[in-house]
């Protein structure tokens, strides 16, 4: 079974969650040739998140964030606050939505619903380029 790994960066992106399965299909056209298989996604931060969810209306994306602020408050007493009112929300809403998320591949794409995508959660105001660790295995055609 071949395995193929690869770290990519991401651009910036402003606080919210951003559809990127189109950026990590750019960076692996390798999956093209598995005819089984999985990709792990995993995110090398503790201040930004991975999820799955619907990809069409960006409705979703916005109450998706909206949630998360309410869940975790900039505004509570939190005692790590030494990297801004934005930082140790980010990590509750990292610990909440994931670091990594795993997609079948079937026959050289992304088994993903009809209505599904991947997300990079953006959780700092300014978080900056974000890591991640892209790891293909299965069977080749």
């Amino acid at each position: 079974m071949p395995w193929l790994q690869r770290q990519i960066a991401l651009s910036a992106r402003p606080r919210g969650c951003h559809l990127i399965t189109r950026d990590l299909l750019a960076a692996l056209p390798e999956i093209s040739q598995f005819k089984i298989g999985m990709l792990q996604v995993f995110i090398q931060h503790t201040s930004a998140s991975l999820t799955i969810n619907e990809n069409a209306d960006g409705d979703v994306r916005r109450d998706l964030e909206m949630s998360l602020n309410r869940l975790a408050p900039e505004d509570l007493p939190y005692v790590h606050s030494l990297e801004g009112p934005d930082d140790m929300p980010a990590h509750v809403k990292a610990a909440l939505m994931g670091s990594s998320v795993t997609i079948p591949i079937s026959g050289g794409q992304l088994a993903l619903g009809t209505w599904q995508g991947i997300y990079l959660c953006e959780h700092r105001n300014k978080g900056g380029n974000r890591k991640v660790v892209l790891t293909v295995w299965g069977e080749t055609e």
